[in-house]
C-alpha cells in the first residue's frame, strides 16, 4: 500500500471516530457570563455554594413555597425527571431557592422540597442574599399585593437552569420543556457533552 493511500484512510478512519457534537434540547447557555455564583444556606442549616456538587449536574430552580401554580408543578417534573434518569439520579442535583425569604423559612422549605424527592433542597438567604441570587442568574421577582389570607404573591421567571459535572452553566429549561427532554439534556451533561 503506498504512502498516500495510507495516510489517507488514516485520516478518514479518525474523522470517522471524531466525536460529532450532541444537540441539546433545551435552551443552550453554554458560555454564559452569569450564573456563577452562589452561595445560600439550605433547609439543614448548612451554607452550599454551585462548588459543593462538583461533579454532579445541577438542576438550579427560583421559586416559593406559596406559589399556586407554577412552583410545585416544576419540582414534581423535575421528581419525574429524576426517576426517568434511573441511577443516574445519583448524579443530579436540583435547588430550589426561595424568592419569599420572608415567609420561606428553613422549616418551611425542609416540609415541603423534600416531598418531591428526599434528596431535592431548598435554599434560601435573606432579602439582600436572595435579591444578589436573582440578580446574579437574571431571574425576575417582584412581590405583588393580592386580597385574601395571603397578602401577597411573587411574580417570578418560571425556567430552571442546569450546570455540567464540571460546574459550567449549560442549560435554560423553559417551565413548559418535557420530562424526555430534561432527561436527555441532563444524561447528555452527565456524558460528557
Amino acid at each position: 500500500m503506498n504512502r498516500r493511500l495510507f495516510l489517507a484512510l488514516s485520516i478518514a478512519a479518525l474523522l470517522a471516530c471524531k466525536r460529532q457534537p450532541v444537540v441539546l434540547r433545551n435552551t443552550d447557555l453554554t458560555g454564559a457570563t452569569f450564573g456563577r455564583h452562589l452561595t445560600l444556606v439550605d433547609h439543614h442549616g448548612q451554607q452550599r455554594s454551585l462548588s459543593d456538587f462538583r461533579g454532579k449536574a445541577i438542576v438550579l430552580f427560583f421559586g416559593y413555597i406559596s406559589c399556586p401554580d407554577i412552583c410545585p408543578t416544576t419540582l414534581a417534573r423535575l421528581a419525574e425527571v429524576m426517576k426517568s434518569l434511573g441511577g443516574d439520579a445519583e448524579r443530579v442535583q436540583v435547588l430550589f431557592v426561595t424568592v419569599d425569604p420572608e415567609r420561606d423559612s428553613a422549616d418551611r422549605l425542609k416540609d415541603f422540597v423534600p416531598w418531591f424527592s428526599p434528596t431535592f433542597l431548598g435554599l434560601r438567604g435573606d432579602a439582600a442574599q436572595i435579591k444578589a441570587a436573582t440578580e446574579e442568574f437574571r431571574v425576575f421577582a417582584a412581590r405583588k399585593p393580592v386580597a385574601g389570607e395571603l397578602g401577597y404573591v411573587i411574580d417570578h421567571s418560571t425556567g430552571a437552569y442546569v450546570f455540567d459535572p464540571a460546574g459550567r452553566l449549560r442549560l435554560y429549561v423553559k417551565d413548559t420543556s418535557s420530562i424526555e427532554d430534561i432527561a436527555a439534556d441532563i444524561q447528555a451533561l452527565l456524558q460528557g457533552n
